[in-house]
């Protein structure tokens, strides 16, 4: 695999958010959620469930509720009391609306998502319709006392139910009237007065309620005599979330002790027509409150307060026990937090209110294979950065030579200058008024490259004196899609970019023009880099395939080509986590390092690639055979998976690589404790 001086790097305490709320498209096939820092992510279920879009959080923003509307259009409220609509080609906030009730603690779209509901802090249910560039409002049901914590359509539109403190009401959407009102029974483990709250509610096409709620049960109402038709005592503690299948013939809901229920509709006795909900399955995979579910046609998706997004296939409902059948956990971003100033030895970590430079430590011994060094000169806490402004960090970077550092907020791009003589002092640029998703600096530091929206990239040349806007490049085919992509060649000749709409452009930057664009793949990049030596371009997508593009010749490479022939193991397929960086060793030019979460690999690209009944996990194994055996039972991929979860990798010279790792455990110990369980035994 070859022999590294590894920084193993653990001190980036980088803590994600919890997830609060989330909503499924199934027109998209896409997941969008919102974090509890505000933030909101969309997630492309078909591609791999890829993270390919996400809005920066804001300080003065609390998400409450999100939901999807006609035509994939997206939306949250939140406390602030506005709507939000998100403009999905440009990653930002297309406008807001106030909606004249206080905070929103609810909120949903009919089923043909022409209407938007949300429940207030005044008690009342309002109504707006969805127009093809706005929504408006349009009427405010009767008002009850105390805030609607949830709200639910029926699915022909006409009614609409929601809960509150101790009350379930059915509103009729035509009149506006409350046309039932039923009281929750209290009683919880013999606590007579404790209020109840129905967290979640649900409305069956059959017209049958479905409620949950903090006295731990799951209960199911007739709507037209508001009696009580079932109840399960589900759990001691909160049932927090409640999701509906579209065939209405499951659902699932999620606790406060981290556990996700199953109740599906079954038959009372075979060959009867009398169904009644039973609960089936229990779940657990989270540590924490689960505050979101969501029930797929084929998944059960949960997130919660441990800040893991589940991915759980329903078993019955997935054709074939493949790949598809696996269970999925996401912690950490599909995108680069860390970046790295090979020159200098410096790591610059990205927090949403700050970002961190770090300086390496140093040591002067020489070891064996997996000995650990001792060190003359530990790393050092260089620079806190803060932003200005209640928005939130989308992106940021260091230049190679650790001179100069830039990050972006939704609204302005900055740029600072850095000198390290007698410590660090900074100087500051003016502010630009640019929208960025991803920056980076060419290799000799003097120049600046944005991504920005309709697949354009801002060019900036800087000097002692500041930073200047030089040109803009524009892709030919115009797309409303944004830049999310980079790569810059190490002679400073190209640069390539990929948009959201899956297209790769490449430019030359001496003559500032468009030089070509590569052919459209079906699935987004994950990401890209520019080999030195050769200045071919390697790709890596969401669904685990490489591509090597030659940017002289306008094609694929030979190499390519062949890998696309043979095929790639299907270990490497099957893998949870998308690569997030590719990097090349300068005295090894047929070697490209990438990794993604859980792996790092080397691939040399002169050895012959591995088929399916090949381990594609070999490492261990060949150690122990001799060289000429190792030679004949070796292929292409050199996986360790010593590192874990591996945030970023970078080489910093031949011989020496830094790696930046976040442990699970680390984040677990900095989450409230979770609610206590009474095991057997204890």
């Amino acid at each position: 695999m070859g022999e590294f001086q590894v920084h193993r790097v653990r001190f980036f305490h980088l803590l994600p958010s919890g997830i609060r709320c989330m909503d499924y498209s199934g027109l998209s096939d896409r997941l969008a959620l919102a974090r509890l820092d505000g933030s909101v992510e969309l997630y492309n279920l078909a591609a791999n469930c890829f993270q390919e879009k996400v809005f920066p959080g804001n300080e003065s923003r609390s998400t409450e509720a999100i939901c999807w509307a006609a035509e994939c259009r997206l939306f949250t409220a939140g406390l602030s009391g506005d709507i939000l609509e998100y403009d999905l080609h440009n990653l930002c906030i297309k406008y807001s609306l106030n909606g004249f009730g206080g905070p929103i603690w609810s909120m949903a779209a009919n089923r043909s998502g022409t209407h938007l509901a949300i429940g207030c802090e005044d008690g009342s249910v309002k109504l707006f319709q969805v127009l093809p560039e706005k929504i408006q409002y349009e009427t405010s049901l009767d008002r009850q006392k105390g805030r609607i914590l949830s709200l639910a359509w029926h699915p022909a539109a006409s009614h609409i139910v929601t809960g509150s403190i101790d009350m379930i009401r059915v509103l009729d959407v035509k009149t506006g009237h409350a046309v039932r009102r039923i009281a929750v029974d209290r009683s919880k483990m013999g606590m007579q007065n404790r209020e109840c709250v129905v967290w979640g509610v649900a409305f069956l096409s059959s017209g049958t309620l479905v409620s949950a709620d903090s006295a731990g049960k799951v209960q199911f109402w007739d709507s037209e005599k508001g009696t009580l038709i079932q109840t399960h005592q589900v759990t001691n503690v909160d049932v927090l979330a409640l999701s509906v299948s579209q065939n209405e013939d499951s659902l699932v809901v999620g606790t406060s002790e981290g556990t996700v229920f199953q109740f599906q509709l079954v038959p009372v006795r075979t060959g009867e027509t009398a169904r009644r909900w039973v609960r089936t399955k229990p779940f657990r995979h989270h540590t924490h409150d689960v505050r979101t579910v969501v029930h797929g046609p084929s998944t059960i998706i949960s997130g919660g307060l441990d800040s893991q997004l589940v991915i759980r296939p329903l078993m019955e409902k997935v054709e074939s026990k493949t790949y598809d059948a696996a269970l999925r956990k996401f912690v950490f971003p599909h995108r680069r937090l860390v970046s790295c100033a090979q020159k200098a030895k410096l790591l610059l970590f990205q927090f949403p209110q700050y970002l961190e430079l770090w300086r390496l430590g140093k040591t002067e011994a020489v070891g064996k294979h997996d000995e650990v060094l001792p060190i003359s000169r530990s790393q050092e806490h260089l620079l806190q950065l803060k932003k200005k402004g209640p928005e939130h960090i989308c992106c940021s970077a260091i230049s190679p030579c650790g001179s100069w550092i830039s990050y972006a907020t939704p609204s302005r791009l900055y740029v600072h200058r850095l000198q390290y003589e007698n410590g660090v002092s900074i100087s500051k640029m003016p502010r630009l008024l640019y929208s960025a998703h991803q920056i980076l600096f060419s290799a000799d530091s003097t120049k600046l490259f944005v991504a920005s929206d309709r697949v354009s990239v801002h060019m900036f040349k800087l000097s002692e004196t500041g930073c200047k806007h030089v040109h803009t490049f524009q892709a030919k085919s115009g797309s409303a899609e944004a830049t999310c992509l980079l790569a810059a060649s190490a002679d400073g000749n190209w640069l390539a970019a990929a948009s959201l709409d899956l297209e790769i452009n490449v430019y030359s930057v001496k003559l500032l023009k468009h030089h070509c664009t590569l052919p459209v793949y079906k699935c987004p990049v994950t990401a890209l880099a520019i080999q030195p030596m050769s200045n071919n371009l390697i790709i890596a997508y969401s669904d685990q395939q490489l591509f090597e593009f030659s940017i002289q010749e306008k094609q694929y490479s030979t190499w390519c080509r062949k890998v696309q022939q043979h095929g790639l193991h299907r270990d490497w397929r099957e893998r949870d986590t998308p690569i997030t960086n590719i990097t090349f060793n300068p005295s090894q030019p047929a070697h490209i390092l990438l990794h993604d979460t859980y792996s790092l690999c080397i691939i040399d690209k002169t050895l012959p690639l591995p088929d399916d009944k090949t381990p594609l996990l070999n490492q261990a194994a060949l150690r122990n055979l001799s060289e000429g055996a190792r030679k004949a039972h070796s292929h292409a991929f050199k996986i360790s998976k010593k590192f874990q979860p591996l945030l970023f990798m970078e080489l910093l010279d031949e011989g020496t690589l830094v790696v930046v790792e976040r442990p699970l455990t680390d984040i677990q110990a900095q989450l409230p404790p979770p609610v206590r369980q009474k095991k057997f035994g204890t």
